[in-house]
């Protein structure tokens, strides 16, 4: 499993290093054993005006769910401590909905290797097919809100590839789009 820790506009000491790894390695591997890879990006942000300036955003990849969570505090430390808090509330809600949906058994199977995949492939009830043509996002978004969903799948009329809009927590709006092949 690769962990790999980076950080912005601050010294990376060993301490940090270890708290890190300590709070959220060690927890995501006591959930998940079949973890890829985790990537961890420390920021302390300049702006004297926030007070909690000292940003995380943790990204754990496994095989076949990709889990996030951010938070801040007032020092890294707190941080860190926020961060791995939400993390183990996310796994433990991903879980617990699985369970409630009939997959008795899911908790104990999670952790030991068995293919996790089979088991989400089969909560999958429903599937949609639909025709692209290519747009701008601009587009798009007017299609997502006239179809009221949180996001819209397109071509994109630019680049001549698959993207996607959603709408953010902050009411605008965002824009995924593929780079390389």
């Amino acid at each position: 499993m690769e962990f790999k820790i980076k950080s912005r506009n601050m010294d990376l000491n060993d301490e940090l290093k270890d708290r890190a790894e300590k709070k959220i390695k060690d927890k995501m591997l006591k959930y998940f054993d079949r973890i890829i890879k985790i990537e961890v990006e420390l920021t302390l942000e300049k702006n004297p005006k926030i007070a909690l300036n000292n940003l995380i955003e943790v990204t754990v990849f496994t095989g076949g769910e990709v889990l996030r969570a951010e938070s801040s505090g007032s020092d890294m430390f707190e941080a860190i401590d926020k961060v791995s808090n939400k993390l183990e509330r996310l796994i433990k809600r991903f879980r617990d909905k699985l369970i409630q949906r009939g997959r008795k058994g899911y908790e104990s199977r999670i952790g030991s290797g068995e293919n996790v995949e089979e088991e989400l492939k089969k909560m999958i009830v429903k599937t949609k097919t639909f025709t692209l043509k290519p747009i701008t996002p601009e587009e798009a978004v007017i299609q997502m809100e006239l179809l009221g969903h949180d996001f819209f799948v397109f071509i994109s009329s630019e680049t001549v590839k698959t993207a996607v809009v959603y709408k953010r927590k902050d009411k605008n709006y965002g824009l995924i789009e593929p780079v390389g092949n």
